[in-house]
């Protein structure tokens, strides 16, 4: 379930520096989505991913998970999201909480140059804060990396190890 086309990142094979976002009015409230998901729970969907754009830049957004955390053993079965994590050091605690269990975090480099330069932002160390709050908060992280030819792929075997030695998944 996509909450925004919103983004704190730049990410240089995700969207042009300069991006044209939706009109506020053409994006569903929260009310909306939280409407919509009880929809598809009512139909059988069992499994509900929150994502975006970053889900965690939307005004409020902890609010939504909260309210479909509640369904967790009352129609779903499992509520997850997939953020670039510049966010979670602040929601990590309440996510998990409302029910979250597992969270999929966007990361395709540990050095902040590299980082700086595909992301268009200085991050890094902000996203590394929330990956260690989301493991202090309980959450089972799955690392999500773009392997990238002459960007990152040297470092892709270096960012398995640390990975693995956190206790997390990677997904190339």
């Amino acid at each position: 379930l996509s909450v925004t086309d919103r983004c704190d990142l730049r990410c240089a094979y995700c969207m042009p520096e300069r991006q044209t976002f939706l009109p506020r009015s053409e994006v569903l409230t929260l009310e909306e989505l939280h409407d919509l998901a009880l929809g598809f729970i009512a139909r059988g969907i069992t499994k509900i991913r929150l994502t975006g754009g970053e889900p965690l830049v939307r005004r409020d957004m902890i609010e939504l998970v909260q309210a479909l955390g509640r369904k967790v053993g009352d129609g779903l079965e499992e509520l997850t999201m997939t953020t670039n994590a510049t966010r979670l050091a602040e929601f990590a605690e309440d996510i998990r909480a409302a029910g979250v269990r597992r969270i999929n975090i966007s990361l395709d480099t540990l050095d902040r140059e590299t980082f700086s330069r595909l992301a268009r932002r200085d991050s890094l160390p902000s996203v590394l804060e929330g990956i260690a709050s989301a493991k202090a908060a309980g959450l089972k992280v799955k690392i999500n990396t773009v392997a990238l030819k002459g960007i990152n792929e040297a470092e892709i075997p270096d960012l398995i190890a640390w990975a693995h030695g956190q206790g997390f998944e990677l997904t190339l």
